[in-house]
């Protein structure tokens, strides 16, 4: 036979073929216990962060810590993403070295010591280092290896695992916004940031040990940064999106508990705002994450994106009493985090999934000066002594997010033009 013949040409095809076939993802099976174990990751170390709004109302209105000023305790909030994402290199490259299970697994023991830690500080620069970088630090060590590892499991059903998944943060919002206040009024707020710590020690470990990674078949770029990436106007935009956008997202997540205390609403009835605002995003993100999926991805983060500005103005400023705050923290919830339910999908949709690490590497980069300055600034512009004490702070979330969505949309327009 010759060894060009047809037959022959099918025979070495087909290792080839079952290659491809190997490495396409499997849109489910194993793919499900994964965004199960990433739901949970997101639920103790963004959940417990998003309560953070609890911890913050408490500072401010309490002198725990005497010549501590509002802005320093924004920061302490702001460290938790700012140091996540500036672990993130390293966070990439120990992971392709060491393991994602000794990478995530060091991170919740940090994550757990830093909660306890904070429990025994006595002057306000003990929480820079423990309830904000230290948290950060373990957070990032345990969130990076997870979201690049869960777009390998799906295709077509990418962005409604990264919804379910990013839910889990909402899930771990309403759990901890409402626990964290009856723990804070039962045990004081020493026991309730260490049994905070413990528990996510617990439930990070068991979900840690769950995850699955698929690089024997994707074959991953893992370097910590591939800045030729940013030679590439799409990645660019995008990159804009993230560094934009997550003024408001920082801005209105922290703030809306001190809030709903300048208008005149109790402690209870601002931790309750604070729930309904992460209640919003576990129920809203599953659905986004199928509408993107049917939709454009890009398309649908830009819309979401102006939204979110939209109803600050519409909804967020006119509030002056309980009823309308929680229908406004409802509906915001559900798409404030835009960029943490679509951000692995995007950087799949700009560069593919070889190249996600490597992108999320530069997007976590990207997004640290905004988390880290973003509340501060916030707190900063507010006007204490005025009749709308929020007032600019409002503003400058949803401008933050109208001027997001810009870039989104021009990303849209440069991947629908013919190339």
């Amino acid at each position: 036979m010759s060894p060009d013949s047809p037959a022959v040409e099918l025979e070495n095809s087909r290792p080839q073929q079952e290659h491809e076939i190997q490495e396409a993802p499997p849109d489910g099976g194993y793919g499900w216990v994964v965004v199960g174990a990433c739901a949970a990751v997101n639920c103790f170390t963004w959940g417990v962060t998003s309560s953070y709004g609890v911890y913050l109302s408490e500072y401010l209105t309490s002198n725990m810590f005497p010549g501590a000023k509002s802005m320093d305790y924004g920061f302490v909030g702001g460290f938790n993403f700012a140091f996540a994402m500036l672990i993130a290199p390293l966070a990439t490259f120990l992971t392709a070295r060491l393991g994602k299970h000794t990478v995530m697994l060091t991170g919740s023991v940090i994550q757990c010591a830093a909660y306890i830690s904070a429990s025994f500080a006595t002057v306000v620069w003990h929480l820079y280092v423990t309830q904000g970088a230290l948290v950060g630090c373990g957070i990032g060590l345990m969130i990076v290896p997870s979201m690049a590892i869960l777009s390998q499991w799906f295709s077509k059903k990418r962005s409604v695992a990264n919804g379910i998944s990013s839910a889990g943060s909402g899930i771990g919002g309403v759990a901890f916004s409402w626990g964290t206040r009856s723990m804070i009024d039962r045990v004081g707020l020493h026991w309730t940031l260490r049994i905070t710590g413990l528990v996510t020690l617990v439930a990070t470990t068991i979900a840690t040990l769950l995850i699955r990674d698929r690089n024997h078949h994707i074959q991953p770029n893992q370097l910590a940064f591939d800045i030729s990436l940013l030679r590439q106007y799409k990645v660019v935009l995008l990159l804009l999106w993230a560094f934009v956008s997550m003024f408001g997202y920082i801005a209105l997540l922290f703030s809306l508990s001190d809030f709903a205390l300048s208008i005149g609403l109790s402690h209870d009835q601002a931790t309750d705002i604070v729930g309904f605002l992460n209640l919003g995003t576990a129920i809203g993100r599953p659905i986004i994450g199928i509408v993107s999926d049917r939709f454009s991805r890009v398309k649908t983060a830009g819309v979401l994106t102006f939204c979110c500005g939209l109803i600050c103005f519409a909804l967020w400023m006119p509030a002056k009493g309980f009823g309308l705050t929680v229908f406004f923290a409802l509906l915001c919830g559900a798409i404030l985090g835009v960029f943490w339910m679509t951000i692995s999908p995007l950087c799949v949709e700009v560069a593919g999934l070889k190249e996600l690490p490597s992108l999320l590497s530069l997007s976590w980069a990207t997004i640290i000066l905004p988390t880290t300055f973003a509340e501060a600034i916030a707190l900063h512009i507010r006007r204490p002594d005025a009749q709308r004490e929020y007032l600019y702070p409002q503003i400058f979330a949803g401008l933050s997010y109208l001027l997001a969505s810009i870039f989104m949309f021009e990303l849209w327009r440069v991947l629908r033009r013919p190339t």
